[in-house]
């Protein structure tokens, strides 16, 4: 499988980092094919300027600023996103990379006629999100994971139908053990080495 990692941390020598290098290894021991989008790395913006939200809804036009990540999710049979979690959610550079790239055209299409919504995503097959979160589990729950909510059911249902979906989430990063972030760690290694 081709899969795209959508990589969001301004450190590269934090446990994020470290999840992207065992979502990558785990990958590679299931011989998928791999590109990874350093979004801090490659300076991402990710503000929706005035002139693409002008033309977010002309295919021709609304592609042509973010052509090259536009071309890897068209590539990617599979979708993994690593980052951590703020403020329930995900990084703002990250929302904004969903903004900008996955635009009618790309993620959906808008049909004319009745403004019903297609999915235009259906060759991905695979979603994942990997994150961090420095909350107990318990009040991520209770505050909603709205990260969660937009990766799994909102990009999840414009996919293919059976897409599988794999969430791993590390809590209570403030208060946790060397010895417990090394054991997520191998299991988020282990969980993509058994990807098929």
């Amino acid at each position: 499988m081709r899969v795209l990692v959508v990589y969001a941390h301004p450190i590269e020598t934090s446990y994020v980092a470290a999840l992207r290098d065992a979502v990558l290894a785990g990958l590679a021991q299931s011989h998928h094919e791999t590109r990874v989008i350093d979004l801090y790395a490659q300076n991402f913006d990710p503000r929706l300027s005035a002139q693409e939200h002008r033309v977010y809804e002309d295919e021709s036009q609304n592609q042509i600023t973010v052509a090259e990540h536009i071309a890897l999710i068209r590539w990617a049979e599979g979708l993994v996103f690593v980052f951590p979690t703020w403020w329930y959610g995900l990084p703002a550079i990250l929302k904004g990379w969903l903004d900008r790239t996955l635009a009618p055209g790309v993620a959906f299409t808008i049909d004319t006629r009745g403004g019903v919504i297609r999915p235009g995503l259906t060759h991905i097959r695979l979603i994942a999100g990997v994150t961090s979160c420095g909350s107990p589990w318990w009040f991520a729950k209770y505050v909603g994971e709205p990260h969660r909510r937009i990766l799994m059911r909102g990009i999840g249902a414009l996919c293919a139908r059976r897409a599988r979906k794999i969430w791993l989430a590390k809590f209570n990063m403030d208060r946790a053990e060397k010895s417990a972030l090394a054991r997520h760690l191998q299991k988020v290694e282990q969980r993509f080495a058994r990807l098929t």
